[in-house]
């Protein structure tokens, strides 16, 4: 092969090598470049499960966020870069000798087929309410099957998860895992009876709560807005409200709200800093009455 063939084949190679594809073993063989370690990216090989772990996290945040923002272009985008999460673990992974990706294709495929009988199997023609209790029977039979195996594996009780609020990650957002918690005791019947009984418990804690803004103590005070915050997620659980939801799009208004104040002070050159809060009120009333059906 002459010099310029040579350097023709590299050429196409490497023009074959950058080409995109809507196939995922291409995906997991970049990865695996990304991670080589004779020529891999420095970055990527010095990443780890824990590093990773908050750009994973992150990165379900901006797949929401696309969602919420009806950008179909953007949430293309987005599940593309979560995906990349899932191969990068995977990778990782199985460079430990753990598992890899086909893993854990294997493993929700697996667990996507065993939680639905009623579509795979022969629990055919349940109703909703039926296929929720079937769905949780088939969880808590999972759940005791990996305490048992943890236990063969000679792990400590302590180790293992157990009980009825088990298997709620501590690194979940605290308003979702509030609500998982609430969720969990409600299925075994440690719960309110009605919506009503939770605005009782909502109104006692606010009045805890200025009970002890007004004794100054601050350690009391961190645990009744704790407490004020877990009464808040019950309400909403009970009218079927998703929280976590709800509080992003109070943000996102209050933003939009607020935006408004800034270009209308904005208008006669002052900023916020400038303004007198009764002003910068009535701007607000203002910012509200341009949002037809919003309070």
């Amino acid at each position: 092969m002459s010099a310029a063939d040579a350097a023709l084949f590299l050429f196409v190679t490497h023009e074959r090598a950058m080409q995109p594809s809507r196939d995922i073993h291409r995906l997991i063989e970049i990865m695996a470049a990304l991670r080589d370690p004779q020529g891999g990216c420095p970055w990527d090989l010095e990443q780890t499960f824990a590093s990773i772990a908050p750009f994973t996290i992150e990165e379900a945040y901006e797949v929401a966020d696309a969602i919420e923002r009806g950008e179909t272009g953007d949430l293309r985008d987005e599940l593309g870069d979560l995906l990349l999460q899932v191969v990068f673990h995977a990778r990782m992974a199985e460079e430990a000798g753990l598992f890899d990706f086909g893993g854990v294709v294997e493993s929700i495929t697996t667990k996507l087929i065993r939680r639905h009988p009623h579509v795979f199997g022969d629990a055919r023609d349940l109703d909703p309410d039926a296929v929720k209790a079937l769905w949780a029977l088939i969880k808590a039979k999972e759940k005791r099957e990996r305490a048992e195996a943890r236990q063969r594996a000679g792990l400590s009780p302590e180790t293992a998860q157990h009980g009825a609020l088990a298997g709620v990650p501590s690194s979940m957002p605290a308003l979702t895992r509030a609500l998982k918690l609430q969720e969990k005791a409600a299925r075994v019947g440690f719960d309110w009876e009605d919506v009503r009984g939770v605005l009782a418990k909502l109104r006692e804690e606010i009045a805890e709560t200025e009970a002890e803004i007004a004794a100054e103590s601050r350690e009391t005070i961190a645990a009744e807005v704790g407490d004020l915050l877990f009464a808040a997620v019950n309400v909403a659980r009970f009218v079927d409200v998703d929280p976590e939801a709800a509080l992003r799009a109070a943000n996102a208004k209050f933003e939009r709200r607020f935006a408004h104040i800034e270009r209308r002070l904005a208008e006669t050159g002052r900023s916020p800093e400038a303004a007198h809060l009764d002003e910068m009120e009535a701007l607000w009333r203002e910012a509200k009455g341009l949002e037809p059906g919003r309070r």
